[in-house]
């Protein structure tokens, strides 16, 4: 297999930091510079120090004394100002360099008011301090889990209060993947934790024995959900020795992350006793790294940074200083010696530098992710044209009453599989059309082909293509409304086609059909259309083909699409509910009311099927990496909506006439407005998915699969449902993804049900659509409702007829 390079297509970039959780000396710009020349992007740094922490103690050691000493009531304790002291922290140039990080010493949901009180005033502190100095990014330790869930909503309390603090700083929550492993719950010497007073001991509501696995995701849901999805708090992603389960990774891939850290803990040593990590991780981190906006690594406790404080080295890197050893006979500030080693000495350090490093290589876990970087799965069709669609929201077209752009027919053109499987389809109708002796529409037996909405006419140069392939004549009539595009039209069939198509500027629902020379008009043997939606039927296909059949021959009129399915399921979909509700915010009422065509990257199917095999955890050892698979690793339940084929029968288009003007004989009116010509396009569907764990529903995902033709040779079919497209139309890209929103997200436990109510409404004049969400669970065999959502209802942004 190629690699990503050598298709001429750039791998993500990681950008890998070193993280020490007790760092002994601050960090330097030397250091900085020192660091960057190993080949890290970034150091972190904590923004107090141990001389600030010790006075935190002496606080705290003071108070307890005097509550001891005198009955009466003492006032709670209160921290001094930060002096130079207490931080290793300045605003200089390197600031935007370092990933600061908050004591973790502190406990924000401690059930003792006086630790609780404390630590809030640390935290504060830091990240008031680090506001001033310019920082960036500030990493603060997640809940402990083991304070129950009043001492997650304190936590969450207190970031919610830091957002406002510091009004550009990004808070990264430090949280373990697993569960089973408490966020930023340290036993060393001067942990706050170790002084809870013991009326306090007992009253955290505490896990239990048995560590739930999604206990961090949900502590970290809980805090995002108090902070109102804020788009400056994220998720600092610990990863485990051993990855859990894989329905976890996914709802953990869902969630903003903007950091990986990645412990020496986590990496094993492979048999030439260099560290590497199990496959299990090495997919998350390439699957997670494909995001739009991937996040950045942090190396954590692998060692100290080689060449730091070396006595046989010049400098010392930490402090920028020359080292004690050197000191003694460097030159005088004022002799005009220089201070750079002599070529023997520089040959001297390196000597001993390359004796040391020979056998071993200073930087094995960085080098070791850089191999990753390098050898990275390459981009599927999908993801190399969709790359700047992640998870962005569009608004679905109205081809009706829009006229589109040249640019936006050219996207859709560029799909490798579409036109192709039009073409297969045309073809099969044209064998078997001759195979069964049909007669034509058309008066030298030519089979008529009409391409109504045909755009720029991509499906006319497929139509002839199938013509000349199955040796077939046709006549191809090219249907379209929008004036810029006909002017297209006619000059290709000019330049390319050769003056074999007749082009039409009408509305398909206009077109009479194809003239006779006796003045009347003739029908249409093959109808191909390609209108269909992200959700097969929101941008009015049925209307549109509805509106078009009459000049279909009844007798043995062909279709192409002959049929097509609408298909959902249930997302977690952080990252866009937080898009929607800044859109919402910001003064756009129907954010939540409008189904949106995106791109789904960052997202958790809640629905999946059972019995999913696990990735394994076997070791790799430098392999080409071509046997990474990096689509979703769970298959979803995806439940059919409902379905619309063509042509209709005529007794249904006989009465949508009978009512379209509303004569009595044609019935009282519509349900939802108008006459009720087009009720025959309503649709309604309820279904239920199983829920198997806990999850967010912000929202449903919507796709669709169409049969283009079934004939002697089989079907020919596209789809983008997740569980259907790789067999039907794989690396297909015309169409992203519909999205159907919820207006608040909805919580759903373990072992519980989601059942969806949709509806697909009309008025004659336009067509929208409502949803409705409600869970369940069943509890000593009563099923019973947690929860039901909004109706929501697009009606104001319906599709226009």
């Amino acid at each position: 297999m190629d690699s990503p390079t050598s298709m001429g297509e750039a791998p993500p970039m990681f950008y890998i930091g070193e993280h020490a959780t007790k760092r002994p000396l601050p960090v330097s710009p030397e250091l900085i510079n020192h660091a960057q020349d190993l080949g890290y992007d970034m150091l972190t740094t904590p923004i107090t120090n141990a001389h600030f922490h010790s006075r935190v103690l002496s606080l705290l050691g003071a108070y307890n004394q005097a509550v001891s000493d005198s009955p009466q009531a003492q006032p709670l304790p209160l921290i001094p100002a930060l002096e130079n002291l207490d931080t290793p922290l300045t605003p200089s140039d390197s600031i935007s360099q370092l990933l600061t990080f908050t004591s973790s010493w502190i406990d924000l949901g401690s059930s003792d008011p006086v630790i609780a009180y404390l630590s809030r005033q640390v935290f504060n502190l830091e990240i008031a301090y680090a506001a001033f100095c310019g920082v960036v990014t500030v990493v603060v330790p997640g809940p402990r889990l083991s304070n129950g869930t009043a001492g997650i909503s304190q936590y969450a309390r207190a970031i919610k209060e830091a957002l406002s603090t510091g009004g550009y700083i990004q808070l990264h929550v430090l949280m373990p993947m697993d569960g089973s492993k408490p966020g930023a719950e340290h036993d060393g010497l001067g942990d706050l934790a170790g002084f809870v007073g013991p009326e306090y001991e007992g009253q955290s509501n505490g896990r239990s024995k048995k560590a739930d696995p999604f206990s961090a995701w949900d502590a970290w849901n809980t805090v995002r959900s108090i902070c109102k999805y804020h788009n400056r708090l994220s998720v600092a992603l610990g990863l485990p020795r051993s990855m859990p389960s894989t329905t976890l990774q996914s709802r953990w891939y869902s969630e903003p992350i903007r950091l990986l850290n990645i412990p020496a803990t986590s990496f094993s040593v492979n048999a030439r006793g260099f560290p590497v990590l199990h496959r299990a991780h090495q997919l998350f981190i390439f699957r997670i790294m494909r995001l739009r906006i991937a996040p950045w690594i942090i190396l954590t406790d692998i060692g100290p940074i080689p060449g730091v404080d070396d006595p046989d080295m010049i400098m010392s890197y930490s402090t920028g200083h020359l080292s004690p050893d050197v000191a003694a006979d460097a030159p005088s500030p004022g002799s005009s010696a220089t201070a750079a080693p002599t070529p023997a000495e520089a040959a001297q350090i390196a000597k001993k530098l390359s004796k040391k490093t020979s056998n071993n290589d200073p930087t094995p876990h960085l080098s070791y992710l850089r191999h990753l970087q390098r050898h990275q799965p390459p981009k599927s069709q999908l993801e190399r044209f969709g790359g700047g669609f992640q998870d962005y929201l569009q608004s679905p077209l109205q081809p009706l009453t829009d006229n589109l752009e040249s640019i936006t027919y050219e996207v859709f053109e560029k799909d490798p599989i579409k036109y192709a499987w039009y073409e297969q389809a045309i073809a099969q109708a044209l064998r078997d059309w001759q195979a069964q002796q049909k007669s034509t529409s058309a008066e030298d037996g030519a089979v008529v082909i009409a391409v109504v909405g045909s755009g720029r006419g991509p499906l006319v140069t497929r139509a002839l293509q199938a013509s000349q392939n199955t040796g077939v004549p046709v006549r191809v009539y090219a249907i379209e409304k929008n004036p810029n595009a006909y002017v297209l039209l006619l000059r290709h069939n000019a330049d390319t086609w050769g003056g074999q198509v007749t082009v039409v500027k009408t509305d398909m629902r206009a077109w009479k059909g194809p003239p006779k020379s006796d003045g009347t008009f003739g029908q249409v043997d093959i109808l191909v259309s390609e209108l269909l939606g992200s959700f097969a039927d929101n941008e009015l296909s049925p209307e549109c083909l509805d509106g078009v059949q009459h000049v279909l021959n009844p007798e043995h009129g062909i279709s192409i699409p002959s049929s097509y399915t609408a298909h959902f399921t249930p997302l977690s979909t952080p990252k866009i509910w937080a898009d929607l509700l800044a859109r919402n915010t910001n003064g756009d009422a129907s954010a939540f009311e409008i189904p949106w065509v995106v791109m789904l990257s960052q997202f958790d199917y809640l629905s999946i099927q059972p019995d999913q095999p696990e990735v394994p955890a076997q070791l790799t050892n430098g392999t080409k990496m071509n046997h990474f698979n990096l689509e979703a690793p769970l298959a979803p339940i995806v439940n059919t909506a409902w379905e619309f084929t063509h042509p209709l029968p005529p007794s249904v288009l006989a009465q949508s006439s009978l009512r379209r003007g509303g004569s009595a004989i044609g019935g009282g009116g519509g349900f939802t407005g108008g006459d009720g010509a087009n009720e025959h396009n309503y649709r309604f569907c309820k279904t239920t998915f199983p829920i198997q764990d806990q999850g967010v529903c912000h929202g449903l995902g919507g796709y669709f699969e169409t049969v283009l033709y079934s004939g002697s040779e089989g079907p020919v079919e596209l789809s983008t449902n997740p569980v259907t497209m790789a067999d039907k139309s794989k690396d297909m890209i015309s169409w992203f993804p519909i999205f159907f929103p919820l207006k608040t997200p909805m919580h759903l436990p373990s072992n519980s049900e989601v059942e969806v109510s949709m509806w697909r409404q009309t008025d004659d004049r336009k067509v929208w659509y409502e949803w409705l969400v409600e869970s369940f669970i069943t509890v000593g065999g009563l099923r019973i409702r947690l929860n039901v959502s909004e109706l929501h209802s697009s009606k104001s942004n319906g599709c226009l007829m």
